[in-house]
C-alpha cells in the first residue's frame, strides 16, 4: 500500500527559483566585453617642411563601440604608430569618456616623421607606392574605469590594429583590429 501525498508547492521555493534564473541573467549581460576601436578614415590635414623630408599631419577617424551596461571613463593615453617595424608617430588621444552601450567617433590628432620614413624604410615605402598599399601598425594602451553606482571598476584595454592603407589617397583598405581587456580588483 503506498501512502505517499503529493508534495505541496511552495511559494518560497518558486522565489528562490526565479531570483537565482533573475541573477544569472543579469551576471550574463553584465560581464564585461571589450570596447571596439576601429579606424573609420585618415584625413591629411597638413605637411610640414623638416629638411630634409616632409612631416605629416593627420587626423584619424576611429569608431569607438562600448558594448557594457556601464559607462566607461577613461584617462588620455598616446597611440603608437608604426611602418616596417619602426615607429613613425603618434596620436593623442584625449581623456573622456563613453556611455553605456553606445557608439561614437572620435577624431585622434596624429604627427608622422617623414625623415624616418624616408632615412630608414625609403625603398619599402616606394614599393608600397607603386602597389598602392600601406600597412600601419598602431598600438595604444587605455586605462579607466567603469562606475555602477558606488562601485569602481578599472580596467585597462590593450588594442593593436593593422591597417591596410592606401598611401596615395589615404584611404583605409582594410583592418584587423584585436584587443585585450584586463579587469583590476580594487
Amino acid at each position: 500500500m503506498n501512502t505517499t501525498q503529493p508534495q505541496k508547492w511552495k511559494w518560497s521555493s518558486a522565489i528562490v527559483g526565479a531570483t537565482t534564473a533573475a541573477a544569472t541573467a543579469a551576471l550574463l549581460t553584465a560581464r564585461p566585453r571589450d570596447p571596439a576601436f576601429e579606424v573609420i578614415s585618415i584625413d591629411l590635414t597638413a605637411f610640414k617642411l623638416s629638411f630634409p623630408a616632409l612631416d605629416a599631419e593627420l587626423i584619424l577617424t576611429v569608431h569607438v563601440n562600448n558594448p557594457n551596461i556601464a559607462a566607461i571613463h577613461y584617462d588620455s593615453t598616446t597611440m603608437s604608430i608604426f611602418y616596417d617595424g619602426a615607429l613613425l608617430g603618434s596620436a593623442i588621444m584625449e581623456a573622456g569618456s563613453q556611455p553605456a552601450r553606445s557608439c561614437r567617433l572620435i577624431k585622434l590628432p596624429a604627427r608622422l616623421s617623414g625623415l624616418e620614413l624616408m632615412a630608414n624604410h625609403k625603398s619599402q615605402f616606394m614599393s608600397d607606392v607603386a602597389k598602392r598599399e600601406m600597412v600601419i601598425d598602431a598600438v595604444v594602451d587605455v586605462n579607466g574605469a567603469a562606475k555602477v553606482l558606488w562601485w569602481e571598476h578599472k580596467f585597462r584595454i590593450h588594442v593593436e590594429s593593422r591597417v591596410s592603407v592606401d598611401p596615395v589617397f589615404l584611404d583605409v583598405i582594410d583592418q584587423d583590429n584585436k584587443s585585450q581587456m584586463d579587469l583590476f580588483v580594487s
